[in-house]
Formats: C-alpha cells, sequence, structure tokens
C-alpha cells in the first residue's frame, strides 16, 4: 500500500516568555492511500499538534523539525505557494467543534463557496450547483432550503455535516478528522461516523482520525498510534492493540470505563424537586406585528421527580429538550405547568425568593474551558457566587475556596493561575468546585463528561460520585454517553423531540427497554463499543 503521508521523527517546541515546551518527540507514522490510521491519547498527549504540523497550520511560536511527506513532497518548510495549493484541497480538516470553525455571520453557501473558489475557480450557478451536490452527499435534507442558512439554525449533527462537506470541496486525499464526534449524540455519532466511511470507500480517501474514544477507533480504524507525553508508546493494527496491547499505558486507556452503579437511595429521602406536567413552548413569530404563528414545542408535559442522594440521568438526541426542562427546573426559562422544590410551589416565587433556589441550584457545563471566565483566576471563579449569596458560613471567602479545591482533587496553590494554566480535566473541576461552594441540594450536570479522555471521565465520574456520597446531593445528569449514565443513575428519562417517552430505574430502562426509540438509541452505543 503506498503512503499518501508519511511522518518522520517529527519533533514540535513552542516558545513562550523564554520557556520551551516540547510538544511533540519524534514521532513516525505513515497514511496509506484508502487506510484509516487512529491517533488516540488524552489531552495534552500531542495528537492535534501532530496533525496540524502537516500542513504547517501551527502559529510562530512553534518550532517544528522532522520531515513531513505529502504524496512524496516535503511539507516542513515548503513555501506558502505550496502550502496553499494543499491545504483544503489536497488535505483537509474536520474540527471537534463545528460552531467555533463555522463563521456565525456568513450562511453555509458563503463558507463552502470560499473555499470552492480559492481552489476551483467556481463562483454563480456553477459553485451552488456543487454545494447542492455536497450538502446532498453528506445527508443534508432538502439543501436548496438550507443554503441562506446560518451555523445557529441547524443542529450540531447538521453542523457536523456541513463541515465535512466543506472538507470534500475540492476532493481531498486525505481528511483529517479531529474529535469530529465528540460532542454529539450516539445515534448522530453513528451516522456521521457511517457517513465518513462511505465516503472513504466512494472518494477512496485516506483519513487520519484524532479521538480520545476507543469505541469508535474500534469501529473505523486500520491502524491506532496511542500517544502519551508528545511521543507514540505503541503502533500497530486495530485488533492487535485492542485485543493484545503491550505498553502499560494501552492497557489503561483500553481499561478505563466508568462502570458500577450509585449508592443506594435512601427510602425516606427528601424529595427536593418535582415537576407535573411541565411544557415549554417557544412562540416563532413572523412580520412587522411579530405575529405568533407556530410554537417550538421544547418540551411537552413532563413529570418527573428527583430525590436527596438520587441521580436522574436524562438522555436523548440533541433538540430533543433534556437541556430545557433542567433550565426550567431551576427557573432560569419559563414554563408552564407545577414545579415545586423541596415542597414548595417555586412559579410565584419573587426574584427576592429565587435568590434562596439560586444558591441550593447549581449547574455545571459541557465545555469548562467555554463556562470559565479567561479573565477571573480560580480563586475568583469559585468565590464569585459567594459574593452574590454569601459564604455558607463566617469564615473567610479564601478558606472556603481551598476547602473545595481539596474536595475536587485540585491543589489550593494553585487558586491564582487562570484556566489556561490548567488541563480541561481540572477545568472541569474548577466548574464542579464553583458549584458545590455553596453547598446546593440539587446540582445539573449538562455533558459534564463528554469533552474529556477515558481516563478523565472515570475520575470525573468517582468525584461525583463521592459529592454526592457526602453531601446527599440530588443530581440532574445530562449526557449522551449511555455507559456514563448507566454509572450514574438511579432512574433514567428518555426524550425524544420535547416527549419523555421513557421514564424508570436505569436497570429497567438499559435492560429491558420498553419503546423502539429507547432501543435504537441503546443500540446505536453497543455498535459504536464494539
Amino acid at each position: 500500500m503506498s503512503a499518501v503521508l508519511q511522518v518522520n521523527n517529527l519533533r514540535v517546541s513552542f516558545t513562550q516568555d523564554g520557556a520551551t515546551t516540547q510538544a511533540v518527540k519524534g514521532v513516525s507514522f505513515d497514511v496509506g492511500r484508502g487506510e484509516t490510521v487512529a491517533l488516540v491519547g488524552e489531552s495534552g498527549s500531542g495528537k492535534s499538534v501532530t496533525a496540524l504540523s502537516t500542513v504547517s497550520l501551527l502559529g510562530e511560536s512553534a518550532h517544528v523539525e522532522g520531515s513531513v511527506l505529502y504524496e512524496g513532497q516535503e511539507m516542513i518548510g515548503a513555501d506558502d505557494a505550496r502550502l496553499r495549493a494543499v491545504r483544503g484541497n489536497d488535505i483537509s480538516f474536520i474540527f471537534q467543534e463545528p460552531m467555533t470553525s463555522l463563521n456565525p455571520l456568513h450562511t453555509l453557501e458563503k463558507q463552502i463557496a470560499e473555499s470552492l473558489e480559492l481552489h476551483r475557480g467556481l463562483k454563480g450557478d456553477e459553485a451552488r450547483k456543487r454545494i447542492v451536490e455536497l450538502l446532498t452527499r453528506v445527508g443534508i435534507r432538502d439543501p436548496e432550503s438550507r443554503l441562506s442558512a446560518y451555523p445557529h439554525q441547524l443542529s450540531g449533527g447538521q453542523r457536523q455535516r456541513v463541515m465535512i462537506a466543506m472538507a470534500l470541496a475540492n476532493g481531498p486525499d486525505l481528511l483529517i478528522a479531529d474529535e469530529p464526534t465528540t460532542a454529539l449524540d450516539v445515534t448522530i455519532q453513528a451516522q456521521i461516523l457511517e457517513l465518513l466511511a462511505e465516503l472513504k470507500q466512494s472518494e477512496n480517501l485516506s483519513l487520519l482520525f484524532i479521538t480520545h474514544d476507543l469505541g469508535i477507533v474500534r469501529r473505523i480504524a486500520d491502524r491506532v498510534c496511542v500517544m502519551k507525553d508528545g511521543e507514540i508508546v505503541e503502533q500497530g493494527p486495530t485488533k492487535e492493540i485492542f485485543d493484545n496491547p503491550q505498553h502499560p499505558y494501552t492497557i489503561k486507556l483500553l481499561s478505563a470505563e466508568s462502570t458500577g452503579t450509585p449508592d443506594p437511595v435512601e427510602p425516606d429521602a427528601e424529595e427536593i424537586a418535582r415537576t407535573d406536567k411541565l411544557k415549554i413552548w417557544f412562540p416563532i413569530q413572523r412580520g412587522l406585528m411579530k405575529r405568533t404563528v407556530g410554537y417550538v414545542k421544547a418540551v411537552n408535559e413532563a413529570s418527573i421527580a428527583v430525590r436527596a442522594g438520587e441521580t436522574v440521568g436524562i438522555v436523548g438526541e440533541s433538540g430533543s429538550g433534556k437541556t430545557t426542562l433542567a433550565l426550567a427546573i431551576m427557573r432560569l426559562i419559563g414554563s408552564e405547568g407545577g414545579i415545586t422544590y423541596r415542597g414548595e410551589d417555586v412559579r410565584k416565587w419573587s426574584t427576592r425568593e429565587l435568590r434562596r433556589l439560586r444558591s441550593e441550584m447549581q449547574i455545571v457545563f459541557q465545555d469548562p474551558y467555554g463556562s470559565l471566565s479567561p479573565r477571573m483566576t480560580c480563586e475568583q471563579i469559585i468565590a464569585e457566587g459567594m459574593q452574590v449569596h454569601g459564604a455558607p458560613d463566617n469564615r473567610p471567602h479564601r478558606e472556603h475556596v481551598a476547602e473545595v479545591m481539596t474536595e475536587v482533587g485540585l491543589n489550593p496553590t494553585t487558586m491564582h493561575r487562570y484556566p489556561h494554566e490548567f488541563s480541561g480535566g481540572q477545568r472541569q473541576r474548577i466548574a464542579i468546585a464553583r458549584a458545590m461552594v455553596l453547598r446546593p441540594r440539587l446540582v445539573v450536570l449538562d455533558e459534564p463528561t463528554s469533552a474529556l479522555d477515558m481516563t478523565v471521565q472515570v475520575q470525573i465520574v468517582e468525584l461525583l460520585r463521592d459529592l454526592q456520597r457526602k453531601y446527599d446531593l440530588a443530581y440532574l445528569f445530562i449526557s449522551h454517553d449511555l455507559k456514563v449514565v448507566r454509572a450514574m443513575s438511579h432512574k433514567v428519562i428518555v426524550m425524544k423531540q420535547g416527549d419523555v417517552v421513557e421514564y424508570g430505574a436505569a436497570s429497567e430502562v438499559f435492560d429491558t427497554p420498553r419503546t423502539e426509540y429507547t432501543q435504537t438509541l441503546l443500540a446505536a452505543a453497543l455498535d459504536k463499543a464494539r
């Protein structure tokens, strides 16, 4: 098999403020024609830096040595004209988060047309015809009507399909996919992976797939390169790596999985929150007079309850209403129907009364880097809630910050640092500390592990279990990772297009699902793990 890409003894270092950091240390691997090679490893192992080095997409602070051959031609040190000819034309990228990769101010047509005009000189009707063809190819329904749409008007899966269409626009030989399915639901993940496999076959593509999800690697990769601390510690055929790993780090990665079940809930545990036929409809308004012409039915008559020490998992595809339901319970968005908190009807509470509710209900978001202010130190971030609601007792705020940082596994001596100075797992611990410092009764966990490596996921799940055990916390756990949901949850709610289609004990929902939709979700998760 001839190699499309040959990486030999690649070394990458970054110099900032006089200090040099070695990010990639002598990495070597090949990607054959029509082959899928997976780069796996934890955050900070050098996967993305290696991929970006292939076409010199690193910043000026990067110093790159070694050799990267594309079709036998050296890319390191190549002139700008050569690199421009290869980027987006012969070698294309699909990035992890399409919402940050797509321009929010430009329509889909304009963004895809840009690459077609630059590399192929296509304009006007000719470009539009190619764009429609591409959107059809990646499974966007009624593509003509989507040309004038903006990224925020699409679902997560649709945005990722648009990214794939952009990457395929000029018929590349090599597609580099950097965590392209991380933030997607299992059913959408399965669709995207199926699409990539189909395109690889029909377009004779070579694929360099960067991920921390070993279930995906097992499913799509021909060969695997395992990276740790900037080095490839093991590489070989996928089956051989999974069946007979040699390096201790590979063994550790393969064994990292959230397992077990949460501690049982006390029979007389206090009910913390309940909804009764909760309905959240958003009006669709058009015209000069903003006349309501319809509704987006985000949640339809959801009735759920969560007790102290209990975790209720909420699963379903993007747009099914999971986060909307949780935000309504926290009274952060309007709703109809009943909401009680510790036996009190909170729908009619005044702003002053809601302040107490805010301190006792907290939320941890999916992306810790996006939810933490880059201009605030770790101490300021964690202490911010106490400045609004007051500290749980009369001790100085700094003592509380140090205490909660220790509880979540952070060194209090790092409280002066900023978010960018922490790893992804550490940033999520900061987000958890910010929620826990007020000693809440109910915590909404909105995809808290989806952006994390498998080994870090296991650590965060154990941390959340320990905190629940210590403080008798009630959790609403929103996730598309069904293994993590099973490990965390006492009860599970399955949502589809705003409806609660299944609700019961986690063991019942996972072992004997009643609805076809739940069976489809579980089948997609099982297929991914094979």
